[in-house]
């Protein structure tokens, strides 16, 4: 039977190691894109301290951010780790003090302009797009566990009394960028704040032939509907399930389209509703272990899932088509576990809406950087996966001949991903670069 190590010395003597080796394809890519270059351009107001300029605080809000370290308070070990901060082009890296004061700071006198720049560069990047566009939009509740400044008692369907924060999100659904995010106190509908910033999100797509909204039952309106066809936008919204919808579900006459789906649909006119929309309904039978899905009718052993839309294709094509807003829920919840949505780092409203806006804004850096720098398996991964292949990797630097080389850990398992990776961000045009 192995043994251990037995008469083990230790010794805290090793220099220039560290386990983010991969930062230097993140400073590849913000090199090639002129990042700094565009947050010191867009980003300007007075500081008592010049140690740090605006823009190398900024990137040391995102590092750690992208890296797992989404709370402030663990980002002093990188104040000691010498080769992460080569790695990274910065001379030294401040305290966790001083990324809150500036957090401060920066929310009162440089969002405005971070924002600008943030809205440019989207508006650069769906150049692209092609003729259609697809708006997915969601809510997600924050909850918060101390005296935070304006957090209120809302819909908070975990944490029940709990103050919290709601965060208003857009998502483009075909690229998955983040088009739009608002940060508001936890008693805020998201039916008061929906059309100033679709109004917002209009102006920073490209001219397209076709919009699509597709939303859940939150935004279930007539007022709502009717803002979309005014703005000659399409639709697809989940229903809510009233007494009305549901006495009408089982007189319907329902089509079998596969093996466990049938479909139906009808006309009706809602209180409220300025004219008869098209219901789509789902039924499926009951599973064993029956999903925590909302807005789902069960009866006589069937789910029922209603939408309402003007789209004229049928309702199979329909339902796949609104089944494909689920991306958003998954990307909601990879903001929360892996880029530290809900960390809410300090006591002031301000401060944490500009923390907010900057992991928005390190999302949707790690989406342009899949897609223009990955090779095609992971252009569709998680940030824990970018991490474990490319980001968090085992590296020493040396000077051998007073050339830096850095050497990543021999049993690194993931060599041809990274070299792919760094020849794809040296041979990037800088697309992303505003002049």
């Amino acid at each position: 039977m192995p043994r251990g190590p037995r008469n083990l010395r230790i010794f805290f003597e090793a220099e220039a190691l560290t386990h983010y080796g991969g930062a230097i394809l993140l400073y590849q890519f913000f090199q090639r894109i002129g990042l700094r270059t565009l947050l010191c351009r867009a980003v300007r107001f007075p500081q008592r301290n010049h140690r740090y300029h605006i823009s190398e605080t900024l990137l040391a809000l995102l590092h750690p951010i992208i890296l797992g370290m989404g709370r402030l308070e663990v980002t002093e070990p990188l104040k000691r780790n010498g080769v992460f901060q080569y790695l990274t082009g910065r001379p030294r890296y401040p305290d966790s003090t001083s990324l809150r004061r500036f957090l401060q700071r920066f929310a009162r006198a440089g969002r405005s302009g971070f924002l600008k720049l943030h809205d440019r560069l989207r508006t650069g990047v769906l150049a692209s797009l092609g003729r259609q566009a697809i708006l997915d939009l969601d809510s997600t509740v924050l909850t918060v566990y101390r005296r935070q400044e304006q957090a209120a008692i809302g819909y908070n369907p975990r944490k029940r009394g709990r103050a919290s924060y709601l965060a208003f999100l857009c998502f483009e659904g075909q690229t998955r960028d983040c088009l739009e995010g608002t940060l508001h106190p936890g008693n805020t509908h998201v039916l008061s704040l929906v059309q100033s910033s679709l109004q917002r999100v209009m102006r920073k797509l490209p001219r397209v032939r076709r919009l699509c909204v597709r939303a859940d039952g939150a935004f279930y309106d007539g007022r709502f509907r009717d803002w979309l066809i005014g703005h000659r936008a399409q639709y697809v919204i989940a229903a809510r399930l009233t007494k009305p919808l549901k006495h009408r579900l089982g007189a319907l006459r329902y089509r079998q389209v596969r093996r466990d789906l049938w479909t139906a649909e009808f006309r009706y006119t809602l209180q409220g509703w300025s004219a008869p929309q098209r219901f789509i309904v789902i039924r499926r039978p009951v599973p064993e272990e029956p999903s925590a899905q909302p807005h789902l009718f069960e009866v006589r052993g069937y789910t029922y899932q209603v939408l309402v839309t003007h789209l004229s294709w049928t309702p199979l094509h329909v339902w796949q088509f609104y089944n494909d807003r689920s991306q958003a829920e998954l990307v909601i919840r990879e903001l929360k576990a892996a880029y530290a949505l809900d960390k809410i780092p300090t006591q002031d409203f301000a401060g944490n809406e500009a923390f907010f806006q900057l992991v928005l804004f390190a999302y949707n850096l790690l989406n342009w950087f899949k897609r223009l720098c990955t090779p095609p398996s992971l252009q569709r991964a998680s940030l824990q996966r970018l991490r474990r292949q490319l980001f968090l990797v085992p590296a020493q630097l040396v000077r051998p001949q007073g050339r830096p080389v850095l050497r990543l850990a021999q049993a690194y398992v993931s060599p041809a991903l990274f070299q792919d990776t760094l020849q794809r961000i040296r041979r990037l045009r800088p697309v992303l670069a505003i002049q």
